[in-house]
């Protein structure tokens, strides 16, 4: 089974002619190219492109011509905007656009994104529309990921990096990174959501291999089952904790997990929840 990565963010360099809007401490570029040979290297197939809310806001036009430089390779997520009257004329543009395979909402509270707002709302009645998985990012505020997913039982959510809030530097880790894990364990009774084991190496206390990330680990697969579980990497968010070889590595290599449970968290549930699977070219 192909290995996919639920999860990447590809990006150009800070130039006049496609500006950043913000300025992450990432790396000064991860071009297409670049994120194809760092996949190549460690013998990933393929990776769901999320294209960079942090630089480009709701402009995915990068990602498109990834995608089309790339064809097979990289499906694509675009960030969708709840103020946007015209968002159900963005989604069905979207859903023509080659490669793509689903849309996020942003729901931390850093955001202010309302769940009750009336823009978000129509989002997931459109990606119902669509057929569309949505994107959740809801770390620090899964009660408002929670509202949404019941109250749209029929769309279909994504939820990003274990619902649990992860550092951009090792310096800002949580004394208890896992201290949301019963709010996640409780959230997988919801059938309408599967959820990204993205980033997880991120929470880790220990040096790599990061041992002490798989217990906490053990509980959401026996809560979600691996059929729900899309292993992710979360680079280049990721970048100043772990680069992409580490992310990736301990989950390739783990005796943890075995064969089927493995092919299953790094790649089959990634396919069936995006109905999307690498192709070579």
């Amino acid at each position: 089974m192909a290995i996919i990565d639920s999860q990447v963010h590809v990006y150009e360099a800070n130039t006049p002619q496609r500006p950043w809007d913000s300025v992450p401490n990432w790396p000064a570029h991860v071009t297409g190219d670049e994120m194809a040979v760092a996949m190549d290297k460690v013998g990933v197939d393929g990776a769901i492109f999320i294209s960079s809310f942090s630089m480009y806001q709701y402009d995915a036009s990068y990602a498109v011509e990834v995608q089309r430089a790339h064809p097979g390779r990289f499906g694509l997520v675009k960030p969708v905007d709840p103020e946007n009257a015209a968002v159900a004329d963005v989604i069905a543009d979207w859903k023509k656009t080659p490669g793509a395979v689903g849309i996020r909402i942003m729901m931390t509270k850093e955001r202010k994104n309302d769940p009750n707002h009336p823009g978000i709302d129509r989002i997931l009645r459109e990606a119902v529309r669509h057929d569309f998985p949505v994107n959740m990012l809801c770390w620090g505020n899964l009660e408002a990921g929670t509202a949404l997913i019941d109250r749209h039982p029929d769309t279909r959510f994504i939820l990003d990096h274990l619902g649990i809030m992860q550092p951009r530097t090792p310096d800002a880790l949580s004394p208890q990174p896992w201290a949301d894990l019963p709010k996640v364990l409780d959230l997988a009774k919801r059938k309408n959501v599967v959820i990204k084991v993205s980033g997880a190496c991120t929470l880790s206390q220990k040096p790599y291999p990061f041992p002490d990330i798989w217990e906490p680990l053990a509980r959401v697969f026996d809560a979600w089952g691996f059929q729900r579980c899309l292993w992710g990497t979360d680079w280049t968010r990721a970048f100043a904790v772990v680069n992409y070889e580490q992310a990736v590595e301990p989950f390739r290599l783990t005796d943890r997990l075995g064969n089927d449970e493995k092919a299953m968290l790094m790649g089959g549930a990634c396919a069936k929840a995006y109905g999307w699977s690498p192709k070579k070219t």
